[in-house]
C-alpha cells in the first residue's frame, strides 16, 4: 500500500528559522519546534508524494542519510502533535513508540538526521492573568515579582507589570 501522508495547514502559524520550525496551532493553543529533519518531512506532505518518495527526496537534497524508518519515525511524531490530516496505516515493520535512544542505536549513521519534534502547551490569555502562575511558597519568592507579595494562602496578590 502506497502511504502519501497530507500536513495539516488550517489554523496553524508557521515560522521558519535557520535549522528548524516553529508551528503554533491555533486550535489546541500549542507551539510544536520541528527540527531540520521533521520540517523537511512535514513541507514534503502534500498528499501526493508517497513516503518512500519523501525519503528519497530528502537524501538527495540533504547532508545526512535518510531512509524511510527516518520518515516513519517523523511522520509517528507529527502525528502525535495533529500536524497531519489524517492518521496513517503504518507499515507492520514500524515501532511506534520507538526511544530516541532506540532509535539511534537502530538507524546508526542516519542517526544525524534524526527527526525531532518538540511542544510545549501555551496558556491562553486567562490563564496568564490567573493567580495559579505566580506559584509564591513563602513571602520572600514573591521578591522575584517586583510589586507582588504572597497572601497566607500562597498566592500573590498583584502581579508583575
Amino acid at each position: 500500500m502506497k502511504v502519501q501522508p497530507l500536513a495539516r495547514q488550517s489554523s496553524l502559524v508557521i515560522k521558519e528559522l535557520d535549522d528548524e520550525t516553529l508551528v503554533y496551532d491555533l486550535e489546541s493553543d500549542q507551539a510544536h519546534c520541528l527540527n531540520d529533519t521533521a520540517a523537511r518531512v512535514w513541507k514534503s506532505c502534500d498528499g501526493q508524494t508517497s513516503v518512500a518518495e519523501i525519503a528519497l527526496n530528502l537524501r538527495a537534497n540533504g547532508d545526512a542519510p535518510v531512509e524511510e524508518n527516518v520518515v516513519w519515525l517523523a511522520l509517528d511524531q507529527l502525528e502525535k502533535f495533529k500536524l497531519l490530516e489524517k492518521p496513517l496505516d503504518k507499515p507492520a515493520a514500524f515501532l511506534p513508540g520507538m526511544s530516541r535512544r532506540q532509535a539511534v542505536r537502530a538507524l546508526g549513521a542516519a542517526a544525524i538526521a534524526l527527526p525531532i519534534v518538540t511542544s510545549i502547551i501555551v496558556p491562553t490569555p486567562a490563564m496568564a492573568q490567573s493567580v495559579l502562575l505566580c506559584g509564591c511558597i513563602n513571602p520572600n519568592d514573591c521578591a522575584a515579582f517586583p510589586g507582588a507579595c504572597c497572601t497566607p494562602h500562597n498566592a500573590c496578590t498583584t502581579f508583575p507589570s
